[in-house]
């Protein structure tokens, strides 16, 4: 499948044309494919498409739109709580291979590409902006093709594209000089000068400027008959890295030499700062005719302090050529900003670690300057107007092209799983892969998987290539070693944290501090680049920079787990108040204003809690992991997560066990009965309930023992067991009504009464299902009100009552949307469009069906998805 942006949007299959939808799905594939592989929110999908303009329902438009891609292209579109993402190999795009091409200097055939207007017929604020942007991208490389080209003494070739484009953008002033220089080159320095004055006028009677400096000298040099370029001022940039690779975005996002005069390039220890510094300059050096200056500061260096301000403004002056310098650093840096007062030059300011060094350096706004450091320099932003540029990680495919040109490309598709598994444990840090690549290159005839079992089993050691700046620990240890206590404390207590990412509310709990003093203390952090906020309110470190701060001392003790612990039983509570669990303290535990709060808390922790059960089950905290999983099977039902609850109930059942708890390892056993059944695997979920039964017996507890028959009767009937299910179904109720459980009481009467409907005894099902509306209304429970409604819904659809089985249907659903119960809402839209279909009201039951269908593909339903698209 071949994908085309550089023109009209079109996918290709085998040199076919794939009919890909209308322009507003086209649109969603386009949205989702420039993001090379990283997740789009929801939201930012929405303004992308349709910016201010949203239809109503847009939520429920962009899953369709989506589950059609999905269809017609045959790929995986993921969703996850970051959003949708498209993986595509980015040969197959061709704005892709363009870039690649632009980098590697191919510019004719990366200009082939280009079928017309980028993305022509997307309409959007976003879209127009990011084509804009395209063709920025096309006009620079243009540009620079034309460089190559006069360079290379191929004027002849490139006259005519110049006049075309020249009479296209007339105030070009780089294409201008290009023409000029090209016309001189052929012999027609008439036409050289004739072009050059026109250009002059123009700029004067429109803009009123002179023409730009590089103009000026291509113009000097025709009347001086000198085609050379004579090079002056201070030349100190060292040699770009021979190995760049990837960083088009960024090198896209720091621009021309014109569009800001400072941009501070941050990221932490690793990362690539100078390497893409380095390589932007020289691509650009020609923008700088007057010099390029160039200083180490040192900021974060072992063995040297931050170099002072005034040490770098004597040899920045030395290198202009000043004899006389001036003494103390204010005069020195009006010295310094006089001497390149009007100059085109760059400075680039390397490894800075403060604003405060940076300042002094600053020169006049003719002048280009670049600071890396491994701080985001708010105060440089903040006072100076200066662009951040924050670097990530190497993508996969760029961390592979650089250890295919580091280690030859016969040596790396020798063994591509290996080299897949080295990217991997490198997590695209290019200090990482750097080491990895010279390690790999000292020892040509060792087989790479060598290197990459070291990193499997110890990879900050495998991480060292024996000299100081080439040692992972030690070039984090740099930036630790310039935090304060607190940040380097929490540093050190992050580590412990083992999770993808964490929560504000949680690293407070974890530093047991409020959460305002934790966010500064985090901001500190995300300022050095320790760690980041990939989303507003949670935090992520990188694997390596984690593997480090694991290795640092800490001590946590039990407050993270006794946080997760606290707060899942008030989030547990507040979907089913009447849900009898045991109290645990922490200070730090959360509320909620309602239940979507909830479902939107264990949407967001859910990975978290998984894992903070497993940690206290591996540390013997088995209070800690009973919670845990009691607290997520409400969540895990409504959300139709029923392997995570085997994995929870297991792990709770474990410690129960090791408790000696016998009612807490019946409620186990039962649970997982229902979720084995569920799965398929009913000989083991059976076994689990005939256990939960027996341990049930032995503890008289009526209220549990109604339970264990409410699980059975549900697993009766999924298997097909009718009259099995309404035996445990009556069991259950008897039960519950000797315990006293009126909610278990109401919920079962709805039970019993489904039941009945399902043997096609409507009469009775209606009977035990009006009485459950009652005990629920006077209770106040609305998930049994939603749940008995669907009921009603299905016994008025069977006696022939339509508009009540609609009415009863529709109001499931709001309850359900109320309490945020997505698998219920998706099971009631499928009986709902059944009801439409039996009425041949075909269009409405199509639409049910639809929602229903996204639903369960959302919620991983794989059977209930692949049944209902059959009937659809």
């Amino acid at each position: 499948m071949e994908f085309g942006l550089l023109g009209a949007v079109e996918v290709r299959d085998r040199g076919e044309v794939v009919e890909i939808g209308h322009v507003r799905q086209r649109s969603v594939l386009v949205a989702l494919l420039v993001e090379e592989g990283r997740p789009v929110p929801v939201d930012r999908l929405l303004d992308r498409v349709w910016g201010d303009r949203a239809p109503l329902r847009a939520r429920e438009t962009l899953y369709g739109y989506v589950s059609k891609l999905r269809k017609v292209l045959g790929v995986d579109i993921e969703r996850s709580p970051a959003g949708y993402r498209l993986t595509v190999e980015s040969s197959r795009v061709d704005l892709f291979r363009f870039r690649a091409l632009v980098r590697e200097g191919d510019f004719d055939a990366a200009l082939a590409l280009w079928r017309g207007q980028a993305l022509d017929g997307l309409e959007s604020p976003w879209f127009d902006a990011l084509r804009e942007s395209l063709h920025a991208e096309r006009e620079a490389a243009e540009l620079d093709r034309n460089d190559v080209a006069l360079a290379d003494g191929r004027h002849a070739a490139v006259l005519p594209a110049l006049r075309r484009a020249a009479d296209e953008r007339p105030h070009d002033e780089r294409l201008a000089a290009q023409l000029v220089l090209a016309l001189h080159l052929s012999g027609n320095d008439a036409e050289a000068l004739r072009h050059y004055d026109s250009v002059r006028r123009r700029l004067a009677d429109e803009l009123g400027v002179d023409p730009s400096k590089p103009l000026q000298e291509v113009h000097q040099r025709v009347l001086a008959g000198d085609a050379e370029p004579r090079p002056s001022g201070p030349r100190q940039l060292p040699a770009p890295h021979p190995w760049f690779t990837g960083r088009s975005d960024e090198l896209a996002a720091l621009g021309s030499s014109g569009t800001v005069v400072i941009t501070a390039i941050g990221g932490t220890g690793g990362i690539g700062k100078t390497a893409l510094a380095l390589h932007w300059a020289h691509r650009h050096v020609e923008e700088f005719p007057d010099g390029q200056l160039y200083v180490n500061l040192r900021g974060f260096d072992p063995s040297a302090e931050p170099t002072p301000p005034e040490t770098v403004l004597r040899e920045f002056l030395e290198a202009l050529g000043e004899r006389t310098i001036p003494a103390g650093l204010d005069a020195l840096a009006a010295r310094y900003r006089s001497v390149v007062a009007g100059k085109r030059m760059l400075v680039l300011l390397d490894n800075a670690r403060s604003t405060e060094q940076v300042v002094p350096l600053l020169p006049g706004p003719t002048a280009t300057v670049l600071v890396t450091s491994r701080l985001k320099l708010a105060g440089l932003v903040a006072a100076h107007g200066a662009r951040s540029v924050s670097l990530d990680v190497l993508l996969p495919v760029d961390a592979h092209e650089f250890l295919a040109a580091r280690l030859g490309v016969e040596r790396v598709a020798a063994e591509p799983g290996v080299v897949a598994d080295l990217v991997s444990w490198c997590g695209g840090l290019p200090l990482a892969l750097s080491i990895v690549a010279a390690r790999a290159a000292m020892e040509p005839d060792f087989p790479l998987a060598v290197f990459a079992e070291e990193l499997r089993e110890q990879p900050l050691d495998a991480l060292d290539a024996g000299e100081i700046g080439t040692n992972l620990r030690a070039v984090f240890s740099w930036s630790v070693a310039a935090l304060s206590d607190e940040a380097a404390r929490a540093f050190g207590l992050l580590g412990t944290v083992g999770t993808a990412d964490v929560s504000l509310a949680a690293v407070a709990a974890l530093l047991d501090r409020s959460v305002t003093r934790t966010r500064m203390v985090l901001r500190e952090l995300e300022n050095a680049h320790l760690v980041q906020q990939h989303v507003p309110g949670r935090y992520r470190m990188h694997d390596l920079v984690g593997l480090y701060a694991a290795d640092l001392p800490a001590s946590p003790g039990s407050r993270l787990a006794d946080f997760y612990a606290a707060t899942a039983r008030a989030a547990a509570l507040a979907l089913e108040p009447h849900k009898a669990l045991p109290e645990h303290e922490s200070g730090h535990v959360l509320s909620f204003a309602d239940r979507a709060a909830v479902m939107a808390w264990f949407d967001a922790e859910h990975a978290c809690l998984m894992t903070e059960q497993r940690l206290a089950l591996e540390r013997g905290d088995f209070e800690v992991v009973s919670m845990l999983g009691r607290t997520m099977n409400s969540y895990h039902l409504r959300r139709g997560r029923t392997s995570d609850d085997v994995d929870a109930w297991l792990m709770a059942l474990r410690a129960a066990e090791a408790l000696g708890d016998e009612t807490r390892q019946a409620t186990a056993h039962m649970c997982l009965g229902a979720d084995y059944v569920e799965l398929g695997q009913s000989s083991l979920g059976h076994r689990h309930f005939d256990r939960s039964l027996e341990l049930f017996a032995r503890t008289g507890d009526n209220a549990a023992h109604g339970a264990a028959h409410r699980a059975i009767a549900w697993a009766a009937e999924f298997e097909g067991d009718l009259e099995k299910a309404l035996e445990h179904s009556l069991l259950g109720l008897e039960k519950f009504r000797a315990a006293g459980a009126q909610i278990r009481e109401a919920e079962s009467l709805n039970e019993v009464g489904w039941r009945y409907a399902c043997l096609n005894r409507y009469a009775e099902a209606r009977t035990y299902c009006e009485d459950a509306v009652l005990l629920n209304d006077k209770l106040g429970h609305t998930e049994g009100s939603a749940a008995t409604l669907d009921s009603l819904a299905h016994i008025a659809h069977h006696d022939g009552r339509h508009a009540d089985a609609v009415a009863h249907y529709r109001e499931a659903l709001a309850l359900y949307r109320e309490l945020d119960n997505s698998a219920e809402q998706a099971t009631v839209l499928e009986h709902l469009g059944d009801v439409h279909a039996a009425a041949g009201e075909d269009d409405l039951a199509r639409e049910q069906w639809g929602r229903a269908l996204e639903l369960y593909r959302v919620q991983g339903r794989v059977s209930e998805a692949a049944a209902l698209e059959a009937r659809i």
